[in-house]
């Protein structure tokens, strides 16, 4: 067990645990239409307001989960990244990986820099034989990102997500990885 929650660092970010500064520029990501494009709805304040308590209660109870994302040149927040246990009511089990960045943040590398760190953490410090990640599958970018950081997919392990309504985004696919060295299942 991690003692306190950890902090990641890449080349270029910081991967935290959140602070009240966080809030308003959460929210805002969180209201964007394009950044929800691939979830059934954007958030209230309070749902996202709600979310970081549920992010930091995390990180506090094992020192890893839902990081907030800052660039380290100017201290901006701009959005998140870790790893959770895969929900209950999914038809497999494991851990995911993700991210969510603002939109002025995307096009520049750092969302495959942070999921670099994620998995690494993973692997190194958790010891995970197996991490996963799950997008709808129309997320042709966030796919991008999944194959860059090195996991794949397997068809077969496509599913109708129960936590989303019927439509378009209900259908969702399935990435993994593994520690380096050891065959995919």
């Amino acid at each position: 067990m991690i003692e306190k929650p950890t902090e990641l660092r890449t080349a270029r970010l910081l991967l935290r645990g959140w602070r009240e500064a966080d809030l308003a520029p959460w929210a805002t990501m969180n209201a964007d239409p394009q950044v929800r494009e691939y979830f059934p709805e954007v958030l209230t304040r309070e749902q996202s307001d709600a979310s970081v308590a549920r992010y930091r209660a995390d990180l506090d109870l094992r020192g890893w989960g839902w990081w907030a994302v800052e660039v380290l040149a100017t201290g901006e927040f701009i959005g998140f990244a870790g790893l959770d246990p895969v929900e209950e009511d999914m038809p497999f089990t494991g851990v995911e990986a993700g991210w969510r960045l603002a939109r002025p943040a995307w096009g520049h590398g750092y969302a495959t820099e942070a999921a670099l760190a994620v998995l690494s953490f993973g692997f190194e410090e958790l010891g995970l034989p197996e991490v996963l990640a799950v997008t709808a599958a129309t997320n042709v970018r966030s796919q991008a990102v999944m194959r860059r950081i090195g996991m794949t997919r397997d068809p077969a392990d496509d599913f109708d997500d129960p936590t989303v309504p019927a439509g378009p985004l209900r259908r969702s696919v399935v990435y993994r990885a593994v520690p380096s060295g050891v065959a995919a299942r």
